[in-house]
């Protein structure tokens, strides 16, 4: 593919040309960048059918999360990078994420990230992140998340970790699921 720029370089001379050939080998060299384990398709690398002979017992937690915060006055917002950790705290056993759903401040579902039962190795820990830019959330979002896991096994932990940082000033602070 090169060659025929090349090619067409040498023969035109012409400034579009050379442009033209360096934009393709610039883009010609640059690494594509890996998926992230948050991307929606590789939620489909962890989902799996529940275990059809166990006796799994199945709940509900709620975990709040501020994408936003009021800054100074009620009418300034600060907006905020979140992310949602679901911790399987088992050493021996798998846990199942069944559904996370995101809702905003009114309590509308704005989305949801996966509706098939996913699976937590023992002591593993997968994260959902709600960049700053997304303010959907803002200042009374939360999940839902049900789960299951075996009868003799700890309940799964959710957790948040809100941050933003400005210029040399930054804030971040947690928040952690409660079963419903």
């Amino acid at each position: 593919m090169i060659n025929i720029f090349y090619n067409s370089l040498h023969f035109t001379g012409n400034k579009i040309g050379i442009a033209l050939c360096a934009l393709v080998m610039v883009l010609s060299c640059t690494e594509e960048k890996k998926l992230s384990h948050l991307d929606p398709i590789n939620w489909e690398r962890k989902s799996m059918a529940l275990p059809a002979n166990d006796s799994l017992i199945k709940g509900s937690s709620y975990l709040s999360i501020y994408s936003s915060i009021y800054d100074g006055t009620e009418k300034t917002l600060h907006h905020l990078t979140a992310t949602a950790s679901m911790r399987n705290v088992s050493n021996t056993d798998t846990i199942y994420i069944l559904k996370a759903e995101y809702y905003n401040t009114k309590g509308d579902l704005i989305r949801t990230y996966f509706n098939k039962p996913i699976f937590l190795k023992p002591l593993e820990t997968i994260e959902i992140v709600i960049d700053q830019d997304d303010k959907y959330g803002g200042t009374g979002a939360n999940f839902v998340f049900d789960w299951a896991v075996k009868a003799d096994n700890h309940e799964p932990i959710f957790e948040a970790v809100m941050i933003s940082t400005t210029g040399q000033q930054g804030i971040s602070f947690t928040t952690r699921g409660i079963k419903l």
